[in-house]
């Protein structure tokens, strides 16, 4: 089974399920939406990889309402969910669904954004998507990355994935559903080290990079090409 049909799978359910399943779901993407730079009336243009049903994009365009989006994802039937998502904007939308890493792109976009997506890439992936992702920003855009991060020692990466089982299970999530988790994470998941993603972004040629929150395994990075001021 692919990636992509493993999310298909779940389409029906995945919103909840990350609503769930995130440690602070909220928080997480209230930062995430905080650290725009961009004001309410300025008609930007965003590149959403790994954009599944749109939850990222839809919290930026709450922040942007004149944004134009691209979402790329090699989930077909998690974009068709995105695209009944925006259906009342579809105008300010475009979907692709292909690999973001086979996709080159030219510095066409202001703000570039990927939710629980690039943790499913190798380090070298990893490394080679940031720099497609400077190369996609024009000057003064910026990057912001939703991701799962590693634990930098085994006793930690037991407590992160410890307190997560005990964090679902307390929020009456099914078993079923924590099992099909599981196996997904056994199958697709290569977390890196919050260290050497920061190295990454910094070796790519961005400024200001950071992660600015975080909870246990999942932080918000943020990173921005040098330019013009936003």
């Amino acid at each position: 089974m692919t990636i992509g049909d493993a999310f298909d799978e779940s389409v029906t359910y995945y919103d909840d399920w990350i609503k769930a399943a995130l440690p602070d779901y909220e928080a997480i993407f209230a930062i995430a939406k905080d650290l725009i730079p961009f004001k309410p009336e300025e008609g930007i243009d965003v590149l959403d990889l790994g954009a599944g049903t749109g939850l990222f994009s839809q919290h930026v365009l709450e922040k942007c309402p004149q944004a134009r989006f691209t979402l790329i994802d090699v989930a077909e039937e998690m974009l068709a969910a995105g695209r009944r998502r925006f259906k009342d904007k579809i105008e300010q939308f475009q979907f692709i669904v292909d690999d973001y890493r086979a996709i080159d792109f030219t510095a066409d976009f202001d703000l570039v954004v990927s939710s629980l997506s690039i943790h499913h890439l190798t380090d070298e992936e990893k490394q080679n998507l940031f720099h497609g992702v400077y190369a996609a920003l024009r000057e003064g855009g910026m990057f912001i990355n939703v991701d799962q991060v590693k634990g930098p020692t085994p006793n930690l990466q037991e407590f992160y994935w410890s307190r997560w089982l005990t964090m679902v299970r307390a929020r009456g999530a099914q078993e079923g559903r924590i099992r099909e988790s599981i196996v997904r994470r056994k199958a697709y998941d290569q977390d890196a080290l919050l260290t050497d993603q920061l190295k990454w972004l910094a070796d790519a040629g961005f400024v200001d990079v950071d992660c600015v929150y975080k909870n246990t395994f999942v932080g918000v990075f943020s990173a921005v090409k040098p330019g013009n001021e936003v």
